[in-house]
């Protein structure tokens, strides 16, 4: 070990101003001490919006567990944006996202990303994972809420003779149904794995009904034995969520498990709003009380540091030099000097002053 540091220290000498890593870069992209990165090994177009992106990680990363999501690093315009994506290949493979070609960040990555390029990246998080003992389980899905819940499905019904999975997914269109094909091919493949799907369009426009039970009954009539997993737009789970607190009772509820792609805000939590300043970036802009801090710095070309979006990984804390905030989860609202705010999930409540 002493022979080694010895060495990085002629080593740095030699390449000053420039590190060691900075030239082990050169050969090997994912040679890095100071930001776990990923190289992109196969690109996969699924709809007209959506893209498969697979990757070899390097050293660091953290095999993931199905139904986990990573924060994903890219660089757009010279700036490295994050976002949370989950992971949507089988454990034990290398791990791969699926994104749809939705605002500047998952649209440069659905559309743009090329084999070969780097990503940056963040180890894999969530409890949003399948059960250590398998029962008979209920996916109920819709648009991208799918990506997590196909990681499941790739990873039990292959291995599991005994596994027993309805999949009940809902899209506008055939042509926008994720993995379409391949879930079927499944079906076909393993007994234990039931497909429905759910076309919104051909329904006439009427979307899957999760606030009455006839639907969930003609699709699945054992769902209320069976351990139900749901992830999809605020309103599929919101509806999902008072259906098995109307339906059953306390144990009954327990046989639900969400994951949710956006914070959980209090009805009415939004206040008076102020006048946001950025006191590093020279910036100010007028944001109202229900607009979250995050957003309204992006909107005035402020880079913000951000990732799962939704107040659970805090990679948005941003100190606050003077004024108060509203968290849009409890209405609660706080601030002191030197507190590091989740700009996801806090409002202006009056003038704010950031230290970014």
């Amino acid at each position: 070990m002493t022979q080694f540091r010895a060495l990085r220290r002629v080593a740095s000498i030699l390449t000053t101003p420039r590190e060691p890593e900075d030239f082990l870069n050169l050969v090997n992209p994912l040679a890095s001490a100071r930001q776990l990165r990923g190289v992109v090994t196969k690109v996969e177009r699924e709809t007209p919006d959506s893209t498969t992106i697979h990757f070899r990680p390097g050293r660091g990363w953290n095999p993931h567990a199905a139904g986990q999501w990573a924060r994903i690093g890219v660089e757009i315009d010279g700036v490295r944006q994050w976002r949370s994506y989950s992971l949507s290949a089988a454990v034990g493979h290398d791990p791969a996202i699926t994104v749809t070609a939705i605002g500047t960040v998952s649209t440069a990555l659905a559309r743009d990303t090329k084999v070969g390029d780097i990503l940056f990246l963040d180890t894999p998080q969530g409890d949003f994972v399948l059960p250590e003992h398998p029962r008979p389980l209920l996916m109920l899905t819709a648009g991208s809420g799918l990506t997590p819940v196909m990681s499941m499905i790739r990873t039990l019904v292959p291995r599991r003779p005994d596994a027993d999975v309805v999949l009940i997914h809902s899209a506008r269109t055939r042509d926008d149904a994720l993995f379409h094909d391949e879930l079927l091919e499944l079906a076909d493949q393993f007994p234990g794995l039931t497909v429905r799907h759910w076309f919104t369009r051909a329904e006439g426009g009427r979307r899957l009904d999760l606030s009455d039970p006839t639907d969930l009954e003609t699709l699945c009539p054992d769902w209320r034995e069976r351990a139900a997993y749901a992830c999809g737009p605020t309103e599929f789970l919101d509806a999902a969520t008072e259906l098995w607190l109307r339906d059953g009772d306390d144990d009954t509820h327990t046989n639900l498990t969400i994951e949710r792609f956006a914070p959980v805000l209090l009805e009415g939590s939004g206040g008076e709003g102020g006048l946001l300043t950025f006191e590093k970036s020279d910036k100010e802009v007028e944001a109202g009380g229900d607009v979250p801090l995050l957003e309204a710095g992006e909107e005035c070309g402020v880079v913000m540091p951000s990732g799962c979006r939704m107040g659970i990984c805090r990679s948005c804390l941003v100190p606050l030099v003077a004024g108060k905030v509203r968290d849009l989860r409890t209405g609660e609202v706080h601030g002191d000097e030197g507190e590091l705010i989740q700009t996801c999930v806090n409002a202006a409540a009056g003038p704010v002053h950031l230290d970014i």
